[in-house]
């Protein structure tokens, strides 16, 4: 999408922050009924000892996106239980949380639809950042919503299932909305949601491969993840 294509600024600011997030929503409850077939498909290689293996094809594809809603929903759990960041205001507050629950919905449908083909749980170090923080806070959280956004546009090209792909369209255009509320918050106003470091010379938005996306992700995860059956 071109800049000026998503220029106006009164779009997500003040209390329209909010209505944006909710008017993106997933209805994951809907989308469930699309992948309720997802978690008998296929029967996952023993886990590596310490570790996770993804798979391949589409359950390991669905696999990487689950373990990118664990580490998004488990810094936004991170924010709300530790009382927010100093002096965070009301807004702030409403918008971190409504990501969170987002965040979590995706997390939780993720691991419903692939059932016994899920990964475990993931063993996250958020030491690197200060939740006392604002700035620590909001960079980190703009610094996940655009890892994310960036890992569905690189992953969809390799779904399979339509159904699969219909969906991760519907997650990705969330992820996007968080990305560009949590942008606005650092920068009131601004055209930054849709700036040059996320859109490219083609007006295309950024896309990450299965390596960059997992070693970006490595600083905050300790649990070792295997990817290797996952396209190249």
């Amino acid at each position: 999408m071109k800049n000026e294509l998503i220029k106006p600024q009164g779009l997500i600011q003040n209390a329209n922050r909010r209505q944006f997030l909710r008017t993106g929503s997933l209805s994951v409850a809907a989308a469930g009924l699309i992948m309720v077939g997802c978690k008998d498909i296929v029967d996952m290689d023993p886990m590596p000892t310490g570790g996770v293996k993804l798979g391949s094809g589409d359950i390991g594809i669905l696999n990487y996106a689950y373990a990118l809603e664990q580490l998004e929903a488990a810094f936004y759990a991170a924010v709300i239980t530790g009382g927010y960041f100093a002096n965070a205001s009301a807004e702030e507050k409403t918008i971190l949380g409504d990501v969170e629950k987002h965040e979590r919905a995706h997390r939780e449908f993720f691991k419903a639809a692939l059932g016994s083909a899920a990964i475990a749980g993931l063993e996250v170090d958020f030491s690197s950042i200060n939740f006392g923080d604002r700035m620590s806070v909001l960079n980190a959280a703009k610094t996940f919503e655009d890892l994310g956004v960036a890992a569905y546009n690189g992953a969809g090209q390799h779904l399979e299932s339509v159904d699969y792909l219909l969906i991760a369209g519907k997650i990705v255009s969330v992820e996007a909305r968080h990305a560009a509320a949590i942008r606005d918050l650092l920068n009131p106003g601004s055209a930054d949601f849709a700036g040059d470091d996320l859109i490219d010379a083609n007006g295309l938005e950024r896309t990450l491969n299965f390596s960059q996306v997992l070693t970006a992700a490595s600083t905050y995860v300790k649990t070792p993840i295997d990817f290797s059956q996952l396209p190249s």
